[in-house]
């Protein structure tokens, strides 16, 4: 183990944000991949419960793979030895030794949560975790869900509340109201969400005939609302603004279908369906059909018996042309499909290259290492805490993703502090395709989400 890294090294702007969770019962802190959410919250957590003896025992509700991340943060910093971390993950057997450690800060994913709150109320305990840490906020944006529902039954019992996240509206601005809600119990934008729903939106789409609304617009104002109602508890910024980033280019390259191909893509699209001898293509709803298109536009389809159906290679035929391109250099490819992955294996390893998955702790040292050419990855397992910068800065999305979350995060893995060259991320993109559409998607998503960070932006 190399040596511990100091309090002093701790960076400007996260002193700035660990001063405001101490002097704030309710905390949304708003920050960009890599700015250090972990250790800015355990040295808060530290002084609070160390120095100020204020909080008695946190409980931090993480993301299962990155569950690990808080017990390893605190054996990298000496300022943090005095804080045992007890990690509540596993069977039920493992997660109950765990729970009954003697620690000051306790980890459990958000899976569990329910377990846990039903633990307490079976065995009729009183709640003692007075702290609540949820890295990644984002992960509670539907109230609907079991993990918000069982989260909210406590909220009455705990006294501190920390949100952690980069992407708080990575759907559009109804995401906050759950968000906000498990942290301030309703105070700031309101105990309901049809109440909320009505103050700030408008129907953006329903059926004439039935009235039933498909999806809500912000009303005119109403973001500048929003933010406003919760900028007294919310810290926001953006890596640019606080660190050293390389610098980032996105690159779009267009490839195009030939017309029998297109007319099979055309097909699908009007009718729905494409009959086939063996297994029909056939889209159940909107849905369904876009989430067909997309398998379509990168080369292959689904057919009702889950086999994949060859439609054109002419993706694969660019990403071979980008990784020549490459020259040698590293290249990580994000698939979404998993014939998509299947495919590119297949052409890849038939142009003599071995490219590998990323997805153990091996995988991660040997890309890091520079010993993986090309490299792939799935942009659901591409999440939190995985720093892979150092073996390439070049991504090639193959097939997008409609997760705006999930893309910004898995671009976060190559485009991060600590990168020492300019970062490409190619979008390989199908020519008048639903290709076209998820990355305005993706562009438009953002704009609100940039917006809701420059309006709660901290000026330190």
């Amino acid at each position: 183990m190399g040596s511990l890294l100091h309090r002093s090294q701790l960076h400007e702007y996260q002193r700035y944000c660990i001063e405001y969770i101490k002097s704030h019962p309710v905390t949304a802190l708003f920050l960009d991949c890599g700015l250090g959410k972990t250790i800015i919250s355990l040295t808060a957590l530290h002084d609070l419960m160390l120095d100020e003896l204020s909080v008695a025992k946190v409980l931090v509700i993480a993301p299962l793979r990155v569950t690990a991340v808080w017990a390893a943060e605190v054996k990298k910093w000496g300022h943090l030895s005095e804080l045992d971390v007890s990690v509540i993950v596993g069977d039920a057997k493992t997660r109950l030794a765990a729970l009954n450690a003697s620690s000051l800060v306790y980890v459990i994913n958000r899976e569990n949560v329910k377990w846990l709150v039903e633990y307490y109320e079976k065995n009729g305990l009183r709640w003692d975790f007075d702290c609540v840490v949820i890295d990644e906020l984002s992960s509670f944006k539907n109230y609907q869900s079991q993990r918000f529902k069982w989260l909210r039954k406590i909220r009455p019992f705990v006294k501190r509340w920390i949100g952690l996240t980069g992407t708080p509206t990575s759907n559009g601005l109804m995401d906050l109201w759950a968000e906000i809600g498990i942290l301030d119990g309703g105070e700031r934008l309101g105990r309901f969400i049809g109440r909320y729903r009505e103050a700030y939106f408008k129907p953006g789409s329903m059926n004439p005939s039935t009235g039933v609304v498909f999806s809500y617009v912000p009303r005119p104002g109403a973001e500048e609302q929003i933010y406003s109602k919760i900028s007294d508890i919310t810290i926001s910024m953006k890596a640019l603004d606080y660190l050293d980033m390389p610098e980032c280019v996105y690159v779009n390259h267009e490839v195009e279908m030939s017309t029998p191909e297109r007319k099979l893509y055309d097909q699908l699209k009007t009718d729905l369906i494409i009959p086939t001898d063996d297994g029909d293509i056939d889209a159940a709803n909107a849905a369904s059909l876009s989430n067909k298109l997309l398998q379509m536009s990168n080369g292959a389809v689904y057919d009702e018996n889950k086999e994949p159906r060859f439609i054109h290679s002419r993706k694969l035929e660019m990403l071979e042309d980008l990784i020549e391109a490459a020259n040698g250099q590293p290249v990580l490819i994000a698939y979404w499909f998993k014939h998509d992955r299947q495919r590119i294996l297949e052409q890849l390893t038939a142009c003599g290259y071995d490219p590998r998955d990323i997805r153990s702790s091996e995988d991660i040292r040997d890309w890091n290492q520079g010993s993986i050419p090309i490299a792939l990855i799935h942009p659901a397992s591409a999440g939190h805490g995985l720093n892979i910068q150092s073996g390439g800065h070049i991504l090639i999305w193959f097939g997008l993703t409609w997760s705006l979350e999930l893309y910004q995060q898995t671009n976060a893995r190559l485009w991060r502090q600590g990168q020492s060259s300019t970062v490409t991320i190619h979008h390989i993109i199908t020519k008048d395709t639903v290709d076209e559409d998820v990355l305005a998607a993706l562009a438009s998503k953002d704009v609100t989400q940039e917006k809701l960070i420059a309006a709660v932006r901290a000026q330190l």
